[in-house]
């Protein structure tokens, strides 16, 4: 039996610019972080004498023979490219739900692939980790995906991420002094909307329009840089929030489908009670919101959100680890 913990991540500035349809022909960087909520995946050899060879649960209870019968994309094509011989148990369980702008579909393919591995006896690096989960998900799926959410799951931790004209990704840990962190850290507040959605059709209408919104889309980029100078020096925190803001405003004009009138009251119900900034995360549509808010407004926050879930975190740095090895 193995079991791996993947984390969701936080996507700070950059995104959009992580889809190859931009960064192969004019880069790209992302500024994320990983945090301490996580994607678990239960794999076994499954015992011969069942009805079925394979099963897979998930929100769903999947009692297979044939992998092509997988209901699950990812979990089909994922044990379809490590052609196991013998049926195979995958137990999915998470802290968040999926369709959330956290990255959820990815921290899933790279806890799978992790396991996997493992459970025929092959550790992959993070690297190798990273550029497969991707290989699964845009090439074999064909899903309408960028390539920040599996490197953040597969490395951890909070990374600028750069993407150039040749597939090619590298991972540059920012260096944040303890305090700093831990000070941004607390000026975040993450709430769930409520609103589940397909990212896959909403980024696919961000992917029509990336030609038109050059303009756009390198400023976000030149964000990424702007916000590591703000946490990296005596600046005061607060512009780190007032980028975020800014940031939203440019995201939001790439399509129409990234807001929606409840997401808007929610975003500016939020700045009226004192949020510097904030940011729908992942594709839009729905799924969580971050805000940036100074520590004594946070209560004001809270309760013009009460009905809204509040999700308290912590940033992580470890990536997807396996955490029970018995082959």
């Amino acid at each position: 039996m193995i079991i791996t913990r993947t984390p969701f991540r936080i996507s700070f500035f950059g995104g959009g610019t992580d889809y190859p349809t931009w960064y192969l022909d004019n880069g790209g960087a992302v500024l994320s972080t990983t945090i301490n909520k996580y994607c678990y995946l239960n794999c076994r050899v499954y015992p011969p004498f069942f009805e079925y060879k394979n099963r897979i649960v998930w929100s769903q209870m999947e009692n297979i023979n044939n992998l092509d019968e997988i209901q699950h994309p990812s979990a089909r094509e994922v044990l379809r490219f490590m052609d196991f011989s013998h049926g195979v148990s995958v137990h999915h369980d998470s802290d968040l739900p999926a369709r959330s702008g956290l990255g959820s579909s990815s921290c899933f393919t790279v806890g799978l692939l992790h396991a996997l591995h493992a459970l025929k006896g092959k550790m992959l690096t993070k690297m190798e980790l990273a550029k497969t989960a991707i290989h699964i998900e845009q090439n074999i799926l064909k899903e309408n995906v960028g390539s920040q959410d599996q490197i953040a799951a597969s490395f951890g931790g909070f990374n600028k991420i750069e993407f150039n004209s040749h597939h090619n990704f590298s991972v540059h840990p920012v260096s944040i002094p303890r305090e700093k962190i831990r000070d941004l850290n607390n000026h975040l507040m993450l709430f769930f909307t409520g609103i589940s959605r397909n990212a896959s059709e909403i980024a696919a209408e961000q992917i029509k329009t990336l030609g038109e919104k050059k303009k756009e889309l390198e400023s976000m980029r030149t964000m990424v840089d702007h916000a590591i100078t703000i946490i990296n020096s005596p600046s005061d925190l607060n512009e780190f929030g007032k980028l975020l803001h800014e940031a939203w405003n440019i995201k939001r004009s790439l399509t129409n489908k990234i807001s929606t009138p409840a997401i808007d009251t929610i975003y500016e119900t939020a700045i009226q009670k004192g949020a510097t900034g904030g940011k729908l995360l992942g594709a839009g549509g729905g799924g969580f919101i971050l805000f940036f808010v100074k520590p004594e407004n946070q209560q004001n926050i809270r309760d013009a959100l009460k009905n809204l879930l509040e999700v308290p975190f912590e940033f992580e740095n470890h990536g997807s680890q396996i955490i029970f090895y018995n082959p």
